[in-house]
């Protein structure tokens, strides 16, 4: 069994534990102070980092290209692929954050019987990211109708297009309604747990695989898990829950007041989220910004139109081509070598005897 696997879900149901039992002594502990420190940290890990980054200098084009670059008229350019233009990096760059374009593009090599290898798409890792991401953007967007009184449109909007699906049982004539089927909260669940059953069964990915990449699948997990619980198999004060979250975002928390009729459940899901925040800006889920400061991808490819310099290299004394041919044309013509400038033919001068005629 994987140490880190197991050393993760350990940590993870210690987390659990240590919300389920704090909650019932320090509810403004869990319910409060912690969300508060934690927005906190991640809003300062997250800039420190993004502005770390923005520091770094780049002088040189390291552009990562699957496509030929803009160079002579007839030979077509991978616009997308290559770009040399802003346009082209614009594009590609929203077709990679929207869509997981290179993560479509993955291969997953495989050694068969007699020592030969074949190529295949990862389609089900780029289905499974593409639904985990958006499944969380959308659960996100969605939970932001706890911090508004009365809900925007937009959100309510986006509630009505994610709970599709209603359900009503009819049994000897008693009608049961089921509230709403969020779409969102099962797809993230489902999809965290297909990231973590990959990591775990595919040898080579479990090879690479560390603590650090299976303890926030662990907590993403949890989180849907909770919300799940608490959406559809027991009963929470909803309107206990908006007045915390009312005076989270208002600040009136402040007075370490927590209302009534909260249940436990409610802390650990609230818990698992604030630990996420605390450590998504010292992990791999930094990815989320450093997509976009990302040298490799939101740089022109146009290396054969422009000379760039590095701008810390000491100033040099050189000595160009032109002066070298310059200096050893007749040599070079003597060798048989190729010349760019043919030296221009002698005129005899006329002798003296010439010049009398």
């Amino acid at each position: 069994m994987n140490k880190y696997y197991m050393s993760s879900l350990l940590a993870v149901f210690a987390l659990a534990a240590v919300a389920y039992f704090g909650s019932m002594g320090l509810p403004w502990l869990f319910g409060i102070l912690l969300p508060y420190a934690a927005v906190v940290v991640f809003v300062l890990g997250f800039a420190r980092k993004v502005m770390g980054w923005a520091r770094s200098p780049v002088p040189f084009r390291i552009t990562t290209t699957s496509g030929q670059q803009q160079s002579l008229p007839w030979i077509q350019q991978a616009r997308i692929d290559n770009p040399s233009s802003t346009v082209g990096v614009i594009v590609r760059m929203a077709l990679e954050v929207l869509t997981f374009r290179s993560l479509f593009r993955n291969t997953r090599m495989k050694l068969h019987d007699g020592g030969k290898f074949s190529y295949n798409l990862e389609i089900f890792l780029w289905v499974g990211a593409l639904a985990f991401h958006y499944a969380f953007l959308t659960t996100l967007v969605r939970h932001t109708r706890f911090f508004f009184e009365p809900t925007p449109l937009c959100i309510q909007f986006l509630e009505n297009a994610d709970s599709f699906f209603r359900f009503e049982i009819i049994y000897d004539f008693i009608q049961f309604g089921l509230p709403g089927i969020y779409v969102s909260g099962l797809v993230l669940f489902a999809a965290a747990v297909y990231l973590f059953l990959r990591r775990l069964f595919v040898s080579n990915v479990r090879y690479i695989s560390l603590a650090s990449d299976y303890f926030p699948l662990f907590l993403i997990i949890g989180i849907a898990f909770t919300g799940i619980l608490m959406r559809y198999f027991t009963k929470v004060d909803i309107t206990a829950i908006k007045e915390l979250t009312m005076g989270l975002i208002t600040l009136k928390a402040l007075t370490f007041q927590v209302p009534e009729g909260i249940s436990a459940l409610f802390y650990i899901h609230l818990f698992f989220v604030s630990v996420l925040l605390v450590y998504f800006p010292f992990s791999k889920l930094m990815h989320m910004g450093g997509v976009f400061l990302s040298p490799t991808r939101n740089m022109t490819g146009n290396t054969r139109q422009v000379r760039h310099t590095n701008p810390w290299n000491p100033p040099v004394k050189v000595h160009t081509y032109e002066a070298y041919e310059d200096e050893y044309r007749e040599k070079m013509i003597e060798a048989g070598l190729p010349v760019e400038k043919m030296p221009e033919p002698k005129v005899e001068k006329p002798t003296e005897e010439e010049k009398k005629e």
